[in-house]
């Protein structure tokens, strides 16, 4: 049965990246002579892990039909949400007459275009046989600090606490409902958290410190550099 199992990608980009203080969303800044969801996508297809990549866009998104990518085969256009749950629960919805509710579900940030296949399938293998699912995550190597306003409360045990990235690998139904049941919670900033908020608890994978996520004008040039060390 393992072995039957399919792999989905869905990659919420209906954000607008007001951070950036750019003139468009920031996964259509330019990177290395393509829009950085280009690289993202172009990783994620180079991977030949998944049967198809679901791609939540907003409706009123200029710029996604312009690009060659957004006509590729496996690719599909979901329509995005307000918040990233809404558009990662969107797209979940758009592959539900090619999904099984055992099968696998990878969700990866558009703004993550420093993804490599091997942390990809280093997830799937690590996970494929789990009952919930995980994410890629980072160790911290700083010293943490709780602060209330400006004034430092207390420091934090930097070996309990991860840095979340992406992908985060779980099982389309699980996640499906997951996202349901929690559907309008702030408190949900990536899967892992609907997940902790049912009450289910999801494993940690360590990736690579390059896949970082693109939040400010800077972190162009650092993606830049992270891509050509590639």
């Amino acid at each position: 049965m393992i072995n039957s199992l399919k792999y989905f990608a869905v990659v919420p980009a209906a954000g607008v990246g007001k951070r950036m203080q750019a003139d468009r969303p920031k996964q259509y800044l330019s990177l290395c002579n393509h829009t950085v969801i280009e690289h993202t996508l172009s990783r994620l297809l180079e991977a030949e892990a998944f049967t198809t990549v679901a791609v939540a866009i907003s409706v009123e998104d200029p710029y996604w039909p312009e690009l060659e990518i957004s006509r590729h085969p496996q690719i599909l256009t979901a329509a995005g949400g307000k918040e990233r749950a809404d558009s990662v629960l969107s797209a979940l919805k758009s592959l539900e007459n090619q999904a099984a509710a055992d099968d696998w579900v990878l969700v990866h940030d558009a703004a993550r275009p420093c993804i490599t296949s091997a942390d990809i399938h280093k997830l799937i293998e690590t996970l494929k046989q789990d009952a919930t699912g995980g994410i890629l995550a980072l160790p911290s190597h700083d010293t943490l600090k709780q602060v209330d306003g400006c004034q430092i409360q207390q420091t934090l045990d930097r070996r309990t606490v991860w840095r979340a990235l992406t992908p985060q690998m779980f099982r389309f139904g699980a996640l499906k409902q997951a996202l349901e049941q929690t559907q309008g919670n702030l408190a949900i900033t990536d899967e892992a958290s609907a997940f902790e908020l049912i009450g289910q608890s999801a494993k940690i994978v360590e990736g690579r410190p390059d896949n970082i996520k693109i939040t400010q004008p800077e972190d162009l040039l650092l993606a830049q550099f992270y891509l050509e060390q590639q």
